[in-house]
């Protein structure tokens, strides 16, 4: 898969997207006991766009922050966030 193949499926418009264009993740199985590259590329033929998709009725679309803060530190702001509220 190319650098260009990449940028346009991370660019897809979510407004114009047709739904039925799209592949329902929960229809989505990964065969486990391959290995994880082999794994991960089972998954992008499935899904064909990782980042736009469909869940049931639903158009996902998904994208990622460029930075070096994890996952477990946003989930930690966040909850401190939502303390400080209540």
């Amino acid at each position: 898969m190319c650098i260009v193949k990449v940028e346009e499926m991370r660019n897809v418009d979510v407004t114009k997207v047709d739904i039925q264009d799209l592949v329902d993740i929960k229809e989505v199985r990964v065969n486990r006991s391959l290995s994880k590259k082999n794994q991960m590329i089972d998954y992008v033929r499935q899904i064909k766009n990782p980042y736009c998709y469909k869940y049931g009725d639903y158009v996902v679309k998904i994208s990622f922050e460029d930075t070096a803060v994890t996952l477990t530190e946003r989930l930690k702001e966040l909850m401190l966030k939502t303390a400080n509220i209540q």
